[in-house]
């Protein structure tokens, strides 16, 4: 196991993981797992910089994100489940990188600025939030990660990982990996609102620890074509939610054509190609469903993945820190 190549992932604990989370990187971790050896990160350091307010809401969290990974196939047996604040050379490595990036870089970052608005911080940007790309570089580094699945919205977030692992490379010699991106299949999914991305923040997803009826509900309400005003007027399948849903979720490819046919020519509605959609993404949620089950009552064995998690975290990070220290020459031994 150790000398597999590895892999580091995570999530913020601030809210439930959806679909988006799913095909954006959540099914690359589970049928990777098998072949490297893999870090999934809770990242609750991370989830404070924009809810220091309400603590509560992070720590609860963590809970929850155990189960959403257990229930999409994350087997803690093949993959390790690591606390971000658990591992307190993150915030060492932290510090020294910050030295390696401006403010101004970071806040170039597109993600970051999409964020920023998004929030809608205005002038009171809180530091520690400008600064999150410089942590996450961290979180990255100190597992040593060769790779690093994500959405479409956190490549620029590797790209200045590998910046600051250049840079700390040339001033000090080759010591940090530099990570490569893996995107899904679907990087980013759009919400049920037909906006660009599906977000916690903006309630417009489908949660994996959703009830079949709320799959449905959520189904019901959602954006199509617009232009659309009869179920016998052509309707336009490029671009249209559902038809984004059923090409990411539904297995039955041969349904799915046929639908865009139909759908295309007016003689299908926008009931029964929701109908359909709903079924086949309660066929992919309900083994998760059955899965989550199985541990969400069981507290015990959660804290243990999350204490085995951590002392494999320890473990690996101090063997990185090790190596960070003796070529910045302050491996001292007094």
């Amino acid at each position: 196991m150790k000398n597999k190549k590895r892999i580091l992932t995570g999530d913020r604990p601030s809210g439930r993981l959806h679909l988006g989370h799913f095909v954006g990187s959540l099914k690359n971790r589970v049928k990777l797992q098998d072949e490297y050896e893999q870090f999934v990160l809770i990242a609750d350091v991370q989830a404070l910089t924009d809810n220091f307010e309400d603590p509560e809401k992070v720590s609860e969290s963590v809970r929850g994100l155990v189960l959403d990974y257990y229930a999409a196939g994350i087997d803690p047996d093949k993959t390790t489940i690591v606390v971000q604040s658990r591992i307190p050379e993150i915030a060492e490595l932290t510090i020294f990188y910050l030295n390696l990036v401006s403010l101004n870089r970071v806040l170039r970052n597109p993600t970051v600025r999409d964020e920023i608005k998004q929030k809608g911080f205005g002038d009171n940007i809180p530091a520690g939030f400008a600064v999150y790309p410089v942590s996450q570089a961290a979180d990255i580094t100190a597992f040593g990660a060769n790779l690093v699945p994500v959405g479409n919205d956190q490549l620029p977030m590797i790209e200045q990982t590998r910046e600051i692992v250049k840079k700390f490379n040339n001033l000090y010699g080759e010591t940090l990996v530099e990570p490569k991106a893996l995107l899904g299949e679907f990087p980013r999914l759009v919400g049920l609102d037909g906006k660009a991305k599906m977000s916690k923040s903006l309630n417009n997803g489908i949660f994996l620890s959703d009830s079949a009826e709320e799959v449905e509900r959520k189904i019901k309400g959602m954006y199509t074509d617009p232009k659309r005003l009869r179920a016998t007027d052509p309707g336009t399948v490029e671009g249209n939610p559902v038809f984004i849903y059923h090409d990411a979720f539904n297995d039955n490819k041969e349904e799915v054509e046929s639908l865009k046919a139909r759908y295309r020519e007016g003689k299908v509605g926008d009931v029964e190609v929701k109908e359909r959609l709903a079924v086949a993404i309660n066929d992919l949620l309900k083994p998760m469903r059955k899965r989550r089950l199985e541990l969400e009552n069981d507290s015990k064995r959660i804290e243990k993945i999350l204490r085995d998690g951590v002392d494999r975290g320890r473990e690996v990070v101090s063997e990185v820190m090790q190596k960070v220290r003796k070529a910045m020459k302050i491996d001292y031994t007094f």
